[in-house]
């Protein structure tokens, strides 16, 4: 038996590799572009930046240290010059690939940053894996501008699985409506009607604003707004204020809000405030053909009758009056159940009348102001 010679002996002194097999190496030097790694073979490894990472211009000399040690994958044993061709970003879409897999199957929620906003949708990366999650399925609402979610971390899962195609689909939508529906159990179960809850306006329309309660949104009405009266919402809310409303109604998953807390009831003092016979001062509100309705205070409202404006004859009230205007009055009828106020400056001008001439003032100027506001309206 002949003798081995030390190239033979040194030789077979290194393991033997095959291509697509991993390896475990320790870096023995880097540069921007490439590094090297002994990976007990008799020729080096050399892991390329493009092999390293699917991140363009990436400078290895800032994520590799000499002395490290990482696994990697042989992608060619003979590169044609004797060197060992390596590749990390490979190995990591393998195992990222198994583990999409396994996420998919699982229907596991999985978390990333956002590498990138496309026209259609958003990009992650997870172990070198680029899953898509198109616009319609980032939110549970359309969303035009995508480019606040840049570099933020977000939740998803996988709805799409299809490795062969290298297609990878994210949803986070499900995972939003599924929060929802449980917030909104959690929230109807806490709340009851006579509630006050702080809530952040959602949305100002003509006719109201949608207060978001967390888990569900609730109507504040424009004629809830105020005991007085409102023209424009969007002149009184803005999207985002934060706001403590009375929930008034409950109907199923609607909810019906309120600003009229009974604290600040205008009307709850009125009796005292306004009783016949009292002298009052208000600013005209609103004009119609058979007078002027006063407000006296925001949510309190009293009617100037035509005929009670003047001594003289007068055949409409906007001869004389016009909105804005400061009217002195004496109260000659006061209807706490209707909550109806009748004025009269004619009461101010003429002699003290008898009894029977301010019952017969009051008959004259007593009209349902409810049915006249909602005329009006």
């Amino acid at each position: 038996m002949s003798e081995l010679t030390f190239e033979q002996m040194l030789e077979e002194s290194f393991k033997t590799i095959h291509t697509g097999e991993v390896v475990e190496g320790a870096i023995i030097d880097v540069k921007p572009e490439e590094a090297v790694l002994n990976i007990g073979y008799k020729s080096d490894g050399i892991l390329t930046r493009n092999e390293y990472t699917n991140e363009p211009n990436v400078d290895l000399t800032t994520v590799l240290t000499v002395g490290d040690k990482m696994e990697v994958k042989v992608l060619k044993v003979n590169d044609g010059e004797g060197q060992v061709l390596l590749t990390y970003k490979r190995l990591t879409a393998d195992r990222g690939n198994k583990r999409i897999e396994e996420a998919f199957n699982n229907k596991e929620v999985l978390t990333a940053k956002v590498a990138q906003v496309l026209d259609g949708g958003l990009c992650v990366v997870i172990e070198e894996i680029r899953i898509f999650i198109p616009a319609s399925l980032v939110s549970d609402s359309y969303e035009k501008d995508l480019t606040k979610y840049a570099g933020q971390e977000i939740s998803f899962v996988i709805s799409e699985y299809n490795p062969k195609r290298r297609r990878y689909i994210g949803d986070r939508k499900q995972l939003i409506v599924a929060q929802k529906v449980e917030m909104q159990k959690e929230l109807f179960a806490r709340i009851k009607e006579g509630d006050i809850v702080e809530g952040t306006v959602k949305n100002v329309t003509d006719f109201g604003a949608f207060i978001d309660l967390g888990g569900a949104d609730g109507l504040l009405h424009i004629s809830e707004m105020s005991w007085g009266r409102v023209e424009n919402p969007k002149k009184v809310f803005k999207v985002g204020d934060k706001v403590n409303v009375l929930i008034k109604e409950i109907q199923g998953t609607k909810i019906a809000l309120s600003l009229k807390f009974d604290d600040a009831n205008p009307w709850k003092d009125a009796t005292t405030k306004y009783a016949v016979g009292n002298v009052v001062t208000g600013v005209v509100a609103r004009m119609t053909d058979f007078g002027a309705f006063v407000e006296l205070e925001p949510g309190v409202d009293a009617l100037l009758h035509v005929s009670q404006i003047s001594k003289e004859h007068i055949e409409k009230p906007s001869d004389v009056l016009k909105s804005g205007d400061e009217v002195t009055a004496k109260v000659v009828d006061f209807n706490e159940n209707d909550r109806k106020i009748s004025l009269s400056v004619k009461a101010l001008l003429a002699p003290e009348p008898t009894e029977e001439a301010v019952e017969e003032d009051a008959d004259v100027v007593s009209v349902n102001i409810d049915a006249v506001i909602a005329e009006d309206k």
